[in-house]
């Protein structure tokens, strides 16, 4: 084809095509006496760039990417490959909220900063065209929100929670990918001869098959730290009568290094604090146990005298 019906089919434009081109983002054209020749690999080519821009990507970004993984053997299986590692990461769909079920789920009088603060975190998106309407991308953390705001938490309390929970979890995240990729995907993104479409693809098939096993990792620990660390408060607010300590008034005790290396020989480094936590407790609680019996003196038959 021409380069106006090249233009033309890819929704582009003539001179896109000429400057995608120049730039060797593009193969050039098949020369035929004096016409230049485009072909389906050009049509796609320039689909792919629009691919990649509606992604986010630059075109610098794009010619790197083109030059790594397009060496005569194709680039759809890198694009598989990245279109897993793009997409969502659960299957969670995102909703329309109007202000007025927003004002309802949180009472109705409007707080302006709260939604302000809301869109500066990615809780709400503004939707073009209607100000008065929301797209949430997580219909559950907002839910979570208005629950917790129910029983009271207000709502710049939430809002900094939730912060200070993005920065652990995205150390979780960056610690999860790291060991996946040392492990798992360092032969296809380091390895020139596993740059085919063909281990793209199987590539992209490990993206699907290990994308669930961060999320059931974290469930499956965060289920743990929070029965381990919620009965721990029950049971120390019920034999003490105090209230569960905040985060603030937590006290660091400097213990032995042979205490700790003892621990850690008896069940493991990761293991050692919760079990000088567990210990401690438990001889708390003996005490506990021990003042109360002292109070209390039952009469020994035995020692009764007349």
């Amino acid at each position: 084809m021409r380069i106006e019906d090249l233009a033309h089919r890819s929704g582009t434009s003539v001179r896109t095509v000429r400057a995608y081109q120049d730039k060797g983002l593009l193969p050039r054209p098949e020369r035929r006496g004096r016409a230049n020749l485009y072909s389906d690999v050009h049509l796609t080519r320039l689909h792919q760039i629009a691919d990649l821009l509606a992604r986010g990507y630059t075109l610098a970004s794009i010619k790197e990417l083109l030059d790594a993984w397009d060496t005569g053997r194709g680039l759809g299986g890198v694009l598989g490959l990245v279109t897993e590692a793009e997409g969502p990461w659960t299957d969670e769909e995102p909703a329309r909220l109007s202000r007025a079920d927003l004002d309802a789920r949180f009472g109705s009088a409007p707080d302006e900063g709260a939604v302000a603060e809301a869109l500066e975190l990615g809780v709400l998106e503004p939707v073009d065209g209607d100000p008065d309407s929301f797209l949430v991308p997580s219909p559950q953390e907002l839910a979570v929100a208005a629950e917790l705001y129910a029983a009271g938490v207000p709502l710049t309390a939430i809002s900094d929670h939730l912060r200070e929970l993005r920065v652990q979890v995205e150390h979780i995240a960056a610690r999860f990918l790291e060991f996946t990729t040392e492990h798992v995907f360092a032969r296809y993104l380091d390895d020139p001869d596993h740059r085919t479409d063909a281990k793209a693809a199987e590539a992209a098939s490990l993206v699907r098959r290990l994308r669930p096993l961060a999320q059931q990792t974290v469930d499956a620990e965060l289920a743990r730290a929070m029965r381990l660390f919620a009965t721990r408060e029950v049971r120390r607010h019920l034999a003490t009568g105090e209230r569960p300590k905040t985060r603030d008034e937590t006290l660091v005790v400097a213990l032995p290094a042979e205490t700790i290396q003892a621990v850690q020989r008896l069940v493991g480094p990761d293991r050692t604090a919760e079990f000088i936590a567990l210990a401690t407790e438990r001889e708390v609680q003996a005490r506990h146990l021990d003042a109360l019996t002292a109070h209390h003196h039952p009469v020994n038959d035995l020692d009764e005298t007349p």
